[in-house]
């Protein structure tokens, strides 16, 4: 029986930064001397931004660069892979946020071959098992391997669905496919697949219509099976266009033969203003940047793949905005009711407002999917949010998100590779626009999608954005008495403004209980979450106001506002809305991810910086040294006008009482 080699050192990630420092200096703890271990370790502190232009075995130096245990960054470059350590081992929900594989790959090139939590995020683990790098929940495999007992591998799968269990027995996704996935074959529904079934909820039926047979995998997805899908779009950013691609060159050799180029697209959304983030100035990384965006090209341009780049040439090596965020531009140009999506990124699901399942997946699943066209996955259970009653003035979704977050069942992991369907009484006085802001932040609740049911707002909203006449279909709709994991009831009458404190957007807190209001240096409104038309109503509504009473924002804030796509720059245009943005002196920046990804303006470059933003996470680091606190667009705003945290309405009763 074949055995994983652990012979190394075990790293427990504690809260204790002194603990982490002897351990980097050769001392061994036992798991009760480690104390308290860290939960919620993020993706971006296993790979921060920083180092993210990296994709070969220049990765090996840095995982945890980003880590932090007692408000200090203890583990440096190097320190993983000089200190031998073959085991990590950690708290709840580790590898949360982004999608990046940048994460499990820094490990494992750093000498990690087995990552022990108690509790992992699911795109984190899909990616680890992509890469051939094991996880366990199982902490008493701990003593077993300091003994120096040997671990067989048919016990670290043994949990594990049958196709995880067969693709790390492989060493990986890109080995199991080139052996097992010869025979790939569409499961189609036949024409009563809707008569005599179980109720169903609307993502298992979008599911079902897009499963595929494989080899090693039957006809019929069930909740917690491997399953391979077939998806109407396959997107990818450049932060890993040129890893997918060295990927499947080394894999398959070169020219490719891709699946179906069609649907495949490309977009250029991050990095447009990296020549303006301190960040990537301060740490040259401007080099790296442009070997992305030529990579990313590159792939484009070989495939004749559909590239959504930048916007004009500044001087001769960078440009200025992109055409537009990824997930903002399949919402307003791609995505359909009843399709499945996946792109390289954790908020794909922002599309699922639409009535699609959209999900994230790592480097090695597009890669993969590229090739074969089927997409893996772990068949998810679902989840039912009913937001019930009418939603109180100056409520924004990104409130109604912030105040999910904050629910103590979420809060514990209920919401772990779930499927989010938002339903309820509220939901129908959402446009599409707000909708995407709860599906966008199923990526913070630890969800594998999120989903609405198309209605008449979204039919309304597909022909008035692109023109097209789409009729709902009868199977558009989860059946009544369909199985949910959990149905959480929310009165949204009782909602009011809501902030996320910093390190975490789960975080929640009425902005009416914050006692103590802090000062505010930037102000930021924009990215796939805030940077959509219904979002810049919002800003316009507050600066308009502010403009017809003659107020700016102080000298000692900086005010951002960031287009999320050219298509939302120009309804600003026409709508007459950059007159108040200019006279309030709210800078103006073109579309890209920018500041959200501490790549560009916008983002803090001392600790002491207090940031107010619209952005979807405020995990440590994210965004630059400082602090970030999460808001709606109307409480960004109105913050920066009154110079420290404030919702609309206070800023109207302080300048009624000046």
């Amino acid at each position: 029986m074949a055995k994983l080699d652990l012979t190394g050192r075990v790293l427990f990630l504690c809260t204790d930064p002194e603990q982490i420092a002897q351990q980097l200096d050769g001392t061994d703890l036992s798991t009760a001397a480690a104390g308290t271990l860290r939960d919620d370790v993020s993706t971006d502190e296993i790979t921060p931004m920083s180092v993210l232009t990296r994709f070969d075995e220049r990765l090996g130096r840095v995982p945890y660069l980003g880590f932090r245990a007692g408000g200090k960054n203890p583990i440096g470059i190097d320190a993983v892979r000089n200190g031998g350590f073959c085991v990590t081992v950690a708290g709840n929900r580790y590898g949360k946020g982004s999608s990046r594989e940048h994460s499990p790959l820094a490990e494992y090139r750093a000498g990690i071959r087995l990552v022990i939590a108690r509790s992992f995020e699911r795109i984190y683990r899909q990616n680890a098992d992509n890469l051939g790098l094991f996880t366990s929940t199982d902490f008493g495999l701990i003593e077993r391997i300091q003994r120096g007992e040997p671990i067989d591998i048919e016990e670290l799968v043994a949990s594990r669905d049958s196709l995880a269990a067969a693709i790390l027995r492989r060493g990986g996704l890109l080995h199991y496919g080139a052996q097992h996935m010869r025979e790939i074959r569409l499961v189609t529904p036949t024409a009563d697949a809707d008569t005599g079934k179980q109720p169903r909820t609307f993502a298992q039926k979008i599911l079902e219509r897009h499963a595929l047979a494989t080899e090693a995998t039957g006809e019929t997805p069930t909740p917690g099976s491997g399953a391979f899908v077939r998806a109407d779009w396959r997107f990818i950013h450049e932060y890993y266009t040129g890893m997918a691609t060295h990927m499947l060159h080394a894999a398959f050799g070169k020219p490719l033969t891709l699946r179906e180029p069609e649907s495949i697209l490309a977009f250029e959304d991050h990095l447009s203003y990296s020549h303006k983030s301190d960040l990537h100035v301060r740490n040259g990384l401007l080099p790296d940047v442009r070997e992305l965006s030529a990579a990313h090209r590159q792939f484009a341009h070989d495939y004749a793949i559909t590239n959504h780049g930048y916007l004009s040439e500044v001087g001769s090596s960078f440009t200025e905005g992109s055409e537009g965020i990824s997930h903002a531009m399949m919402a307003e140009r791609y995505a359909l009711p009843g399709q499945l999506i996946v792109g390289t990124d954790s908020h794909t699901p922002h599309s699922g407002a639409l009535g699609c399942l959209a999900f994230g997946v790592g480097t090695t699943d597009m890669a993969n999917a590229f090739v074969t066209g089927a997409v893996r996955m772990t068949v998810p259970e679902s989840l039912r949010v009913n937001f019930n009653g009418p939603i109180a003035p100056g409520v924004t979704a990104k409130d109604l998100v912030l105040h999910l977050l904050a629910e103590p069942r979420i809060r514990s992991g209920a919401g772990v590779g779930k499927v989010f369907e938002f339903a309820g009484s509220a939901i129908a006085q959402l446009t599409t626009d707000e909708r995407t802001t709860l599906t966008n932040m199923t990526a913070e609740l630890g969800g594998f999608s999120g989903i609405v049911a198309p209605d008449a707002e979204t039919v309304r909203f597909l022909k008035q954005r692109r023109g097209v006449d789409f009729i709902v279909e009868p199977w558009m709709a989860s059946d009544a008495g369909a199985a949910y994991t959990d149905v959480i009831e929310i009165d949204c009458m009782g909602i009011s403004p809501m902030l996320a404190a910093p390190g975490d957007p789960g975080n929640g807190i009425a902005l009416r209980d914050l006692a103590e209001r802090p000062h505010v240096d930037i102000a930021y409104g924009g990215s796939c979450t805030a940077g959509k038309r219904e979002d810049f109503d919002h800003y316009h509504e507050v600066l308009a106001w502010a403009a017809a009473r003659g107020l700016r924002v102080p000298s000692d804030v900086k005010l951002y506002l960031q287009f999320g796509t050219s298509d939302v720059r120009d309804y600003c245009v026409e709508r007459g809305y950059i007159e108040a943005f200019e006279q309030t002196g709210a800078i103006l920046l073109q579309p890209s991810c920018g500041a959200c990804a501490n790549c560009g303006p916008g983002s803090s470059t001392d600790a002491r910086e207090v940031t107010i933003s619209a952005i979807n996470r405020n995990f440590s680091g994210r965004s630059g040294p400082g602090q970030v606190w999460l808001a709606s667009p109307p409480t960004v705003v109105a913050s920066a006008l009154v110079g420290k945290i404030a919702s609309f309405a206070e800023l109207q009763e302080q300048y009624e009482h000046a």
